[in-house]
Parts: structure tokens; C-alpha cells; sequence
């Protein structure tokens, strides 16, 4: 009996210092959260810059001028807007505006009241188009958590511009000019790519094709002046998304 007592009680002895070793052990930390999956939904706006492609012809009734020029120029504003994601589906509103340095001077057309010069711009160009796109898997944000981090998307809508034509005669110094705001529709399409799960970049094209408007010359009676103009514009851009409107997840 008194064997079996010593030998419990050596038994006890050693045990203690190994549960409280064990005790003392740190616990390890759990994983972090996984993010949330990402939503394109939301208020945005942010600014852009890039290059715009004109085509214009200028024409009068009188004379039979016509002078066409193709130029390029700069472009750079900003754009607000708010999409929707369903799915992988996304809609959207979206308006930009942009001043341009679009401007060109055909060469002289001989008359028979002198040489006649035409030049026309374009300050300025603001749109409002509705967007349709697609998602798929994150290629800049992230690397997993439901994907959605890229925006195949496409646009239409109007846009609106600030043009300005002259004729000019050379032979006499003497010009007429008209300036005024024209509208035509706009088509395009592009790609974003969600950097954080605020911050985007996109790159895209749209054409815009305008009305042709006209003005009666001051110089000769009964003549008239025709103006068109299509635009053609690349822009690349930054926004910011606040987020509101889109779905709360928990942390624990």
C-alpha cells in the first residue's frame, strides 16, 4: 500500500510542471478575414485625359466651297457617374466633360471675288451615355474573393459640343464667323480595372456624330455657310467609388 501511495505521488509531481508548461503555451492567432467580394456598385467621378480625332467639311451656296480636314488634338476633363452590379452584370450612368484644343485651317479656295479661307474648332465636349458591362476575375486588385476586379463595358448615349467656323478673304481681309453649342449621339466602349476597392482605372474609345449646322454670310446676300464635324475620342481616366448603395459585409 505504502508502494502505491509513493508511486502516485511521484506520478502527481511530474504532471504538474508539464500542465502548467503547457499552460504557458501561446495560443495561435486565427486567420485573417477574407476580403470581401468586390462590387462595382456605387457613386464615382474622377478625371481623364487623352486625344480626339476630327473630321470636319465646311461649305458654302454661293461659290461652291467645300473644304474637309482631318486633325487631331488634345482632350482632358473629368466624368461622374453611378453603376449597379447584378451578378456579374453591370449598369450604369455616366457623364463627361472635356476641354479639347481641336482646331484647323483649310487652304485657300480661289474665287472670283477673291480667296476663301475656312478654319473651324472645337473647345469644349460634354456627354451622357448609359453603360453595360460585364465582370471578370480580379487581373490588378486582389487575387481571389469572387473575382469581378475587371469591367468589359460599352456605352451609348448624346453628347454636346462648343464649336466655332470662320471664312475668311484673303484677297480683302474680310471674315464671317459663327459660333454655336451642337449635339449629335455617342457610341463606345471600354475597359476598367478596379485598383482598390475604391480606386479604378480605365482606358476607352467613343465616337460622337454631330448635326451640320449653318449661318448666313454677312458679306454676300443669299449665301449660306454648312459646317459638320464627327469626333472621335480615346481617353484613359481615374475614379473614385464611394461605395454607397453597396452590399455590407460582416468581419469577424
Amino acid at each position: 500500500m505504502k508502494t502505491k501511495l509513493a508511486s502516485l505521488a511521484i506520478l502527481t509531481a511530474l504532471m504538474i510542471p508539464v500542465a502548467a508548461g503547457a499552460a504557458d503555451m501561446p495560443l495561435k492567432a486565427p486567420p485573417p478575414p477574407p476580403p470581401p467580394p468586390f462590387s462595382w456598385t456605387g457613386f464615382y467621378f474622377g478625371g481623364e485625359a487623352g486625344g480626339a480625332f476630327a473630321n470636319g467639311t465646311i461649305s458654302d451656296s454661293l461659290f461652291g466651297l467645300s473644304v474637309s480636314s482631318n486633325h487631331s488634338g488634345f482632350l482632358g476633363g473629368g466624368d461622374v457617374g453611378y453603376n449597379y452590379q447584378a451578378s456579374n452584370i453591370v449598369f450604369g450612368i455616366e457623364g463627361n466633360f472635356d476641354w479639347t484644343s481641336l482646331n484647323a485651317t483649310g487652304d485657300g479656295f480661289p474665287t472670283r471675288l477673291g480667296i476663301l479661307q475656312g478654319s473651324a474648332s472645337t473647345d469644349w465636349i460634354t456627354t451622357a451615355a448609359g453603360r453595360l458591362g460585364i465582370t471578370a476575375d480580379r487581373l490588378f486588385y486582389g487575387g481571389g474573393g469572387g473575382g469581378g476586379g475587371v469591367l468589359f463595358y460599352v456605352k451609348g448615349g448624346g453628347g454636346w459640343v462648343g464649336n466655332s467656323a470662320t471664312i475668311t478673304n484673303l484677297s480683302n481681309g474680310l471674315s464671317v464667323s459663327a459660333s454655336n453649342n451642337n449635339s449629335g449621339w455617342l457610341v463606345g466602349g471600354g475597359i476598367e480595372w478596379a485598383l482598390s476597392q475604391s480606386w479604378s482605372a480605365k482606358i476607352e474609345y467613343d465616337y460622337l456624330g454631330l448635326r451640320s449646322f449653318s449661318w448666313n454670310s454677312v458679306l454676300f446676300p443669299g449665301e449660306t455657310f454648312n459646317a459638320s464635324r464627327n469626333i472621335q475620342m480615346l481617353r484613359a481616366g481615374i475614379n473614385y467609388r464611394f461605395n454607397w448603395g453597396s452590399p455590407v459585409f460582416a468581419r469577424y
